[in-house]
């Protein structure tokens, strides 16, 4: 059962739904009077979009980009593919990032490049997670929801081979979980 391989609660339900009240007051206090396009990255980040986006307090616009650096492994293979990209143009306009984690910071820095490249009027990041001991590009989320120790996490959309997304606090799995699986 998926419950069974947790390690541990890191951050409750409560927890998250507090710090995501709080960023879509700063969210919407930075964005006051702009036209602003939610971006929310498939499919770890939607959970924290969802929930977002309800706390956000002005007009947005919301696309989706789904991308792919680790497929059903727990460690990413350092190659980004975009497997959908946004529908709507966002050339003149202020974009934000919506992110699950940032972990290598490789998945980040070829979203921020690949959007820049469209001429966007700003683009920032506001990621729920940070593991900056995992960091290899120097890169850092505009709005943060927590910085968490080097573990593997799932819950709240993120997920190990597909499971745990639905998990509504984000867990530490237990590393025989996804070191069983590797070895099948």
């Amino acid at each position: 059962m998926e419950k069974d391989s947790i390690q541990a609660v890191l951050l409750t339900e409560s927890q998250i739904a507090e710090r995501v009240e709080q960023l879509g007051k700063q969210i919407s206090q930075d964005y006051q009077g702009n036209d602003l396009v939610l971006v929310g990255i498939l499919k770890g980040a939607i959970c924290f979009f969802s929930d977002l986006i309800r706390q956000v307090e002005i007009p947005v616009n919301i696309d989706f980009m789904a991308v792919s650096s680790y497929g059903s492994a727990s460690q990413t293979s350092g190659v980004v593919k975009i497997l959908k990209d946004l529908d709507m143009p966002i050339e003149g306009r202020h974009v934000l990032i919506v992110e699950d984690i940032v972990d290598t910071g490789l998945t980040l820095n070829y979203l921020k490049t690949n959007l820049l490249s469209r001429n966007p009027a700003s683009l920032k990041v506001v990621a729920l997670l940070d593991k900056p001991d995992r960091r290899q590009i120097d890169i850092q989320a505009d709005y943060l929801g927590f910085s968490i120790p080097d573990h593997f996490v799932v819950g709240y959309g993120i997920d190990y081979a597909e499971q745990y997304r639905s998990l509504p606090y984000v867990a530490i799995l237990d590393p025989a979980a996804y070191q069983s699986q590797a070895k099948e």
